[in-house]
């Protein structure tokens, strides 16, 4: 197995490259505004830095979010186009779950928590988690302030849980999804006979930019 991974969910882009037994190589590169100029040459220097070739990767994954609508798309498409080419299978792993395996395998947590990302808008994209890292709800869009009072006293990881310290109590270590992990988890579920996701983004709403429902009609004078 020779598996790239990599994510373009939150502020960051991020690849790693697995083969199956251990990290081969990590990249992370910050730019919130700049996924489509970053993700090309953190690919490559992953690749080159794990000694592998593009030609030899049995198997694509990236993070399907959730995230902003132009960032996201950037590396769905660069995972799709990439697996077409090289004829492998691409997965899809939604990011929080990432972050969730993370802060276990980590030891950050030892309870059941949350795992909160920046949404803008005043927003996080929340969902919740066993102690073992198995999702229980979520992911969706909230208000920080709308959160249970309960599961917000509670650990919650991500940098959404940083953003708004007012009201989560309880906010940990890992902020952003880590390719290393991504890859990691994803190689687990495959070696164990699991089913990965499909690529299908997880949005969760309208992007910000949209186009006018009514063009203005231009009418010769």
């Amino acid at each position: 197995m020779r598996l790239l991974a990599l994510d373009t969910s939150s502020s960051a882009v991020t690849a790693a490259v697995h083969d199956g037994e251990r990290l081969l190589a990590e990249v992370t590169e910050p730019g919130a505004q700049a996924h489509g100029e970053l993700l090309a040459p953190v690919i490559q220097r992953a690749l080159g830095d794990s000694g592998i070739a593009p030609r030899d990767l049995t198997h694509v994954v990236v993070g399907t979010g959730p995230g902003p609508f132009t960032g996201l798309r950037v590396g769905l498409v660069t995972a799709r186009v990439m697996a077409e080419a090289l004829g492998i299978p691409a997965y899809g792993v939604c990011s929080l779950d990432a972050i969730a395996a993370q802060a276990v395998g980590e030891g950050r947590v030892a309870t059941a928590f949350a795992v909160a990302t920046d949404a803008r808008r005043k927003e996080v994209y929340l969902a919740t988690y066993d102690a073992a890292g198995a999702r229980t709800a979520g992911p969706h869009v909230v208000r920080p302030a709308d959160v249970d009072p309960m599961l917000a006293a509670g650990p919650v990881v991500g940098e959404g849980a940083w953003l708004y310290p007012e009201q989560f109590d309880d906010a940990r270590e890992p902020g952003y999804v880590s390719a290393a992990w991504l890859a990691s988890y994803a190689v687990g579920r495959l070696l164990a006979g699991e089913e990965l996701g499909g690529t299908t983004p997880l949005y969760l709403r309208r992007p910000d930019a949209v186009e006018n429902a009514a063009r203005k009609r231009v009418t010769p004078s």
